[in-house]
C-alpha cells in the first residue's frame, strides 16, 4: 500500500472554495481504486495550509488513477474549480508507506 500526503498552500479568504475542491476530490479517488482518507482544513494555527490523505494499493495503481484522471469529465471540473477560484496556490506531493500494529 502507499499513501499520497498532499499538503495544500491555499487562499485563507477562499475556504469555501477549496472545500468544494476538496468534497469533488474524495468520491474520485474512491471511483479509481483509491481510498481518501480526508481533507484537513485550517482550523487553529495556520490559515492558509490544507492536508489531504489518501492510498492505493500500490505506486502502479496510482500511476493509472494519474492517467485516467486526464481524460475523466468529473475530474475535469474538479480540476477547472481549483483553476476558476484560485483557491490553491501551490501544493506539495509526498508518497509514504503506512506501517500497522
Amino acid at each position: 500500500m502507499i499513501t499520497c500526503y498532499l499538503k495544500y498552500v491555499i487562499d485563507p479568504y477562499k475556504l469555501k472554495e477549496f472545500e468544494e475542491y476538496a468534497k469533488m476530490w474524495i468520491p474520485l479517488v474512491d471511483k479509481f481504486g483509491g481510498k481518501h482518507h480526508g481533507y484537513f482544513m485550517p482550523h487553529e494555527g495556520a490559515s492558509n495550509i490544507a492536508y489531504a490523505l489518501f492510498s492505493f494499493p500500490s505506486l502502479a495503481e496510482y500511476e493509472e488513477y494519474r492517467g485516467k484522471i486526464k481524460t475523466d469529465k468529473d475530474c475535469i471540473k474538479a480540476f477547472k474549480h481549483a483553476e476558476e477560484t484560485r483557491c490553491i496556490f501551490s501544493f506539495e506531493r509526498s508518497f509514504m508507506k503506512p506501517i500497522f500494529k
